[in-house]
C-alpha cells in the first residue's frame, strides 16, 4: 500500500467518525455577505493568496480565482497539495463536461472529508460563479487550515480566537474579541509576530494611531521573514468598517500554523523557570539552616566545657562569684539560644515540606548538622547544666564543714600515735622459737591481754578513717596530707592486725608444727588431683572447634560457655584453697625454721602444675570468649542481611503481583478508548522503570548474602530468583501488552473499525475469556463465534483455527481474535489495488520513471521504491524505467501476474 493510500484509507475512517461534525460546521454559511464588494475584493486577494501558497509547492498559481478554477484541474491539484491524498484521475477533455466531471470529483474529495457543501454545484463553479467559488475555498480553507486548530477544550474558529487572545493578552492597545474590527489597527498581528519573534518588531515604537503602517509592518515581516504571503491590503481592512471575518480569519490562522513549534519551548521554558525558582528558595534555605546551626552548635560547644569545669575554690568568696556567673548564664545568654534552637527545628521541617512538595530529594545537611545531631548536643549541654548550680551550693555548704572536720582529724591521730608507739617492735619479737611450752602458754596470755587492748582502740581508728574520707569527700584542700596521714595510721594498724595474728598463730601452732604439716599435705593431695582433673576437662573443651549456621546455635554456645564462666570464680576459690594449704606448709616451715624434703609422699602434684594449668585455663577463656563473639558478629550480620533483604522482598513481590493485575485488568478493559488503554500503560511502564533502583538495591543485598555464604531465609518466601522471574514477567507482559495495543491501533486505522467496534470485539472476547488471561482455549473461542452469528461445521472452524492460531498452540490471543474479526468484516488492500495505483501515477504506462515517482510520493516513500523496484525490460520504456508490477506483487507475495 503506499503512503498516499494509507493516507486516504485512514481519512475515509477519520470522516466516518467526525462526518456529522463537518457536516453541520457551515451552515451559517451565509452568501448574501459576499454581496458586498469590499469584502468580495478581500476574500478575493485572501483566498487567492492563500490557495497560491500552496499551489506554488506543485509548481503553479492562480492569477483569477473564478476562471482559473473552472476547468477542475488546479482545484484537484489544490486538494491533493492540502491534503497529501492523490484524487482520482482528471479528464483531459476541454469539454463543459469535461470540466464539470473534473470539478465534481474535487467535491466529492472534500464531501469525503465530513464537509457539507450546501448549494454549491459543479456547474456554477465551472460557469465562473464568484459567489459559490470564494464560498467552496472559504469551506476548503475551514477544512485544512482551522478546523484541526485546538486550543485546551476548544477547538476551530473559537481554538483560534482563544490562541489569538492568550498570546496577545500582555499587549497594550490591543484587545481580540472577534476577527474582524479588532484587526482593524495592525496592533493585533504585530503583537502575535513580537510575542513569538520579537527581534523582528520593535513593538514600544508602534502607535494605534497609525494602522496602515502597523498593518504594512505586520505582512512585510510575515512575508519576508515567516513565509506568510501578503493576503491583505491594510488600505481596505482601515476603509473598511467592518472587515471580512473569513479573510482575517485565514490570513491569522496561517500565524498559528507558523508558531504552532514555539509553544512546546515557551512551556519547557516556564517550567525550567519554576523549577530554578524553587531551588533557588530552597539552597537559600538550606544556607540559612547550615549558618544557624554552625552557629548554635560552636556556641554549645563553647558552653560545655564552662559548664563541664568543676574544679571547685578554695575560698567561700570565690564560689559565691562562681554562682553569679552561672545565674547570668541562665537569665542572659541561654534564652536566644533557646528560641534559635525552635527556629531551626522549624526552618528545617519547612525546607523538608517544601523539598517533597516539589519533588526534590530530601535535605541532607553537611554531617554532624542533623537536626538529630543538633538535639543530641542541646541534650548533652542540658545534662551538663544540670545539677550544675546544685553542685555550687554544695561546695559553699561544703567549705563551711571542711574547717571543723580538719580540727577534729588532727586531735583523735595525735592521741592515736602516741598509744602505737614501740607495739610493732614488741610483736615481731621472735622469743618462742626457744621457749618452752610453760613459757609459750604466758607469753600466749600475754598476747591474749595485748589483744584486747587492741580491739579497744579499734573504734579510734574507724573514726579517724571516717573523718578522712569525709573530707576526701568534701574534696577538703590539703586532702593529700590528710589522705597521708591517714594512710599511715591505717597501714600502721593493719600491721598491727598482722603483727598480733602472727604471733598467736605461732604461738598455736609451734606444738603441733609437724602433725599440722603432715595434715596439710593430705588435704593437698585430695584437693589437687580433682581440681587437676577438672582443668584438663576445661582445657579441651575451651579449645573445641564449633560451626554453627544461626544464631540460635552460636547463643546455645555461648550459654554454655557463661554457665562455665560462672563456675570459674568457685573454682579459683578451691584453687587457693588449694594452694592455701601448700603455702601454709611453706610459711609455717619458713616461720619455724623447718626444712621440708619438697617432696609430697601423698601425690606428684605440685604448687606449680597447679598455677601453670590454672593460667592456662584463664588464658583461653577470653580467648573463647572472643571466637564467640566473632562468630556472634558473623551471625548477626548475617541476619541483617536476610531481615535487610527479607523486607525489601516482602515489599517487591506483592508490588510486581500486583502491578500484573493491574495490567491485566488495563488490558481488558473497555471503558475507555485504546488511546487511553495506551497512556494508563505507558504509566504503568514509567513506573516500572522508576521502580527499577529497588529491584538493583535488592540485587546488591542479595549479592551480599551471597558472598556472607547465606543460603536460607525464613523471614521471607521470595528468593532473588523469584524476584527476577516476576520482574522479567512483568517487563515483558508491560511491553507486550503496550505491543497488544498499539496493533489494535494499527488493525483499527489501517482498516477503519470504529471504536464501538472495538470494543464489541473486546466484550465478547472478554466474555469468553473464562481463565481472564487474555486467551481463549478452542471450545470458548468456538462458542463466541457462534454467539456473534457464524454458523460453524468442523472444516470451517479447523479453517479459522489456522488462521488464528497457525502455530498450533492452543490458545487464541485478542490480537489474533482482533485480526480475525477485522479481516471478515473489512475490506482489504490488494496486489491489483496497488499496482491500478502506480498505473495511475505513470499515467497508464507499464513502467513508472524515478521522476515520475520522486514527484508523486513524499521523498521517504518516492527512495523506498526506488531502491527495491527492478528494472523494467521493453522497448517502449526509456533508460531507468522502474517495473512497478512485480514490485507490487511482491509486497503482497504474490508472483508476477
Amino acid at each position: 500500500m503506499t503512503a498516499i493510500e494509507s493516507q486516504m484509507t485512514y481519512n475515509s475512517s477519520y470522516t466516518i467518525q467526525h462526518e456529522e461534525t463537518y457536516m453541520t460546521q457551515e451552515d451559517d454559511w451565509d452568501r448574501d455577505l459576499l454581496l458586498d464588494p469590499a469584502w468580495e475584493k478581500q476574500q478575493r486577494k485572501t483566498f487567492t493568496a492563500w490557495c497560491n501558497s500552496h499551489l506554488r509547492k506543485a509548481g503553479t498559481q492562480i492569477e483569477n480565482i473564478e476562471e482559473d478554477f473552472r476547468n477542475g484541474l488546479k482545484l484537484m491539484l489544490l486538494l491533493e497539495v492540502i491534503s497529501g491524498e492523490r484524487l482520482p484521475k482528471p479528464d483531459k477533455g476541454k469539454m463543459r463536461f469535461h470540466k464539470i466531471a473534473n470539478v465534481n470529483k474535487a467535491l466529492d474529495f472534500i464531501c469525503s472529508k465530513g464537509v457539507k457543501l450546501v448549494s454549491i454545484g459543479a456547474e456554477e463553479i465551472v460557469d465562473g460563479n464568484v459567489k459559490m467559488t470564494l464560498g467552496m475555498i472559504w469551506t476548503i480553507i475551514l477544512r485544512f487550515a482551522i478546523q484541526d486548530i485546538s486550543v485546551e477544550e476548544t477547538s476551530a474558529k473559537e481554538g483560534l480566537l482563544l490562541w489569538c487572545q492568550r498570546k496577545t493578552a500582555p499587549y497594550r492597545n490591543v484587545n481580540v474579541q472577534n476577527f474582524h474590527i479588532s484587526w482593524k489597527d495592525g496592533l493585533a498581528l504585530c503583537a502575535l509576530i513580537h510575542r513569538h519573534r520579537p527581534d523582528l518588531i520593535d513593538y514600544s515604537k508602534l502607535r494605534k494611531d497609525d494602522p496602515i503602517g502597523n498593518l504594512n509592518t505586520a505582512f512585510e515581516v510575515a512575508e519576508k521573514y515567516l513565509d506568510i504571503p501578503k493576503m491583505l491590503d491594510a488600505e481596505d481592512i482601515v476603509n473598511t468598517p467592518k472587515p471580512d471575518e473569513k479573510a482575517i480569519m485565514t490570513y491569522v490562522s496561517c500565524f498559528y500554523h507558523a508558531f504552532a513549534g514555539a509553544e512546546q519551548a515557551e512551556t519547557a521554558a516556564n517550567r525550567i523557570c519554576k523549577v530554578l525558582a524553587v531551588n533557588q528558595e530552597n539552597e537559600k534555605l538550606m544556607e540559612e539552616y547550615e549558618k544557624l546551626a554552625s552557629e548554635l552548635l560552636e556556641w554549645i560547644r563553647r558552653t560545655i566545657p564552662w559548664l563541664e569545669n568543676r574544679v571547685a575554690e578554695q575560698t567561700m568568696r570565690a564560689m559565691q562569684q562562681k554562682l553569679e556567673d552561672f545565674r547570668d548564664y541562665r537569665r542572659v545568654h541561654k534564652p536566644p539560644r533557646v528560641q534559635e534552637k525552635c527556629q531551626l527545628e522549624i526552618n528545617f521541617n519547612t525546607l523538608q515540606t517544601k523539598l517533597r512538595l516539589s519533588n526534590r530529594p530530601a535535605f541532607m545537611p553537611s554531617e554532624g548538622k542533623m537536626v538529630s545531631d543538633i538535639a543530641n548536643a542541646w541534650k548533652g549541654l542540658e545534662q551538663v547544666e544540670k545539677g550544675y548550680e546544685e553542685w555550687l551550693l554544695t561546695e559553699i555548704r561544703r567549705l563551711e564543714r571542711l574547717d571543723h572536720l580538719a580540727e577534729k582529724f588532727k586531735q583523735k591521730c595525735a592521741m592515736h600515735e602516741a598509744w602505737t608507739g614501740g607495739k610493732e617492735d614488741l610483736l615481731s619479737q621472735k622469743d618462742y622459737e626457744s621457749a618452752s611450752l610453760m613459757e609459750i602458754r604466758a607469753l600466749m596470755r600475754k598476747h591474749e591481754a595485748f589483744e584486747s587492748d587492741l580491739a579497744a582502740h579499734q573504734d579510734r581508728v574507724e573514726q579517724i578513717a571516717a573523718i578522712a574520707q569525709e573530707l576526701n569527700e568534701l574534696d577538703y584542700h590539703d586532702a593529700a596530707t590528710v589522705n597521708a596521714r591517714c594512710q599511715g595510721i591505717c597501714d600502721q594498724w593493719d600491721n598491727l592486725g598482722t603483727l598480733t595474728q602472727k604471733r598467736r598463730d605461732a604461738l598455736e601452732r609451734v606444738e603441733k608444727l609437724w602433725e599440722t604439716i603432715d595434715q596439710l599435705y593430705l588435704e593437698f593431695a585430695k584437693r589437687a588431683a580433682p581440681f587437676n582433673n577438672w582443668m584438663d576437662g576445661a582445657m579441651e573443651d575451651l579449645q573445641d572447634m564449633f560451626i554453627v549456621h544461626s544464631i540460635e546455635e552460636i547463643q546455645s554456645l555461648i550459654t554454655a560457655h557463661d554457665q562455665f564462666k560462672a563456675t570459674l570464680p568457685e573454682a579459683d576459690k578451691e584453687r587457693m584453697a588449694t594452694i592455701g594449704i601448700h603455702n601454709e606448709i611453706l610459711k609455717i616451715a619458713q616461720t619455724y625454721g623447718i626444712k621440708l624434703s619438697g617432696i609430697n609422699p601423698y601425690t606428684n602434684l605440685s604448687q606449680q602444675d597447679i598455677n601453670n594449668k590454672w593460667d592456662t585455663v584463664k588464658h583461653l577463656v577470653p580467648l573463647r570468649d572472643q571466637m564467640l563473639q566473632e562468630e556472634v558478629a558473623r551471625q548477626q550480620a548475617n541476619e541483617r542481611l536476610r531481615r535487610q533483604f527479607a523486607a525489601q522482598a516482602n515489599i517487591i513481590g506483592p508490588w510486581i503481583q500486583t502491578k500484573m493485575e493491574e495490567i491485566s485488568h488495563v488490558s481488558v478493559d473497555i471503558a475507555g478508548s485504546l488511546e487511553e488503554q495506551m497512556n494508563s500503560l505507558k504509566q504503568y511502564e514509567q513506573n516500572i522503570i522508576n521502580y527499577k533502583s529497588n529491584i538493583d538495591k535488592l540485587e546488591g543485598d542479595h549479592q551480599l548474602s551471597q558472598e556472607s555464604l547465606i543460603f536460607d531465609n525464613k523471614h521471607t518466601n521470595y528468593s532473588m530468583e523469584h524476584v527476577r522471574v516476576g520482574w522479567e514477567q512483568l517487563l515483558t507482559t508491560i511491553a507486550r501488552t503496550i505491543n497488544e495495543v498499539e496493533n489494535q491501533i494499527l488493525t483499527r486505522d489501517a482498516k477503519g473499525i470504529s471504536q464501538e467496534q472495538l470494543n464489541e470485539f473486546r466484550a465478547s472476547f472478554n466474555h469468553f475469556d473464562r481463565k481472564r488471561n487474555g486467551m481463549m482455549d478452542p471450545d470458548d473461542f468456538r462458542a463466541c463465534l457462534i454467539s456473534m452469528g457464524y454458523d460453524l461445521g468442523e472444516v470451517e472452524f479447523a479453517r479459522i483455527m489456522t488462521l488464528v492460531d497457525p502455530n498450533n498452540t492452543g490458545v487464541v490471543t485478542f490480537q489474533a481474535f482482533i485480526d480475525f474479526m477485522t479481516r471478515e468484516t473489512a475490506e482489504t488492500d490488494t496486489a491489483e489495488q496497488v499496482m491500478a495505483s502506480f498505473k495511475i501515477l505513470a499515467s497508464d504506462k507499464n513502467y513508472i520513471t524515478v521522476d515520475e515517482l520522486r514527484r508523486e510520493l513524499p521523498p521517504e516513500q518516492a527512495e523506498y521504491c526506488i531502491s527495491r523496484m527492478t528494472r523494467y525490460v521493453g522497448a517502449d520504456a526509456p533508460p531507468g524505467a522502474l517495473d512497478y508490477i512485480s514490485f507490487s506483487s511482491a509486497l503482497y507475495g504474490e508472483s508476477d501476474l
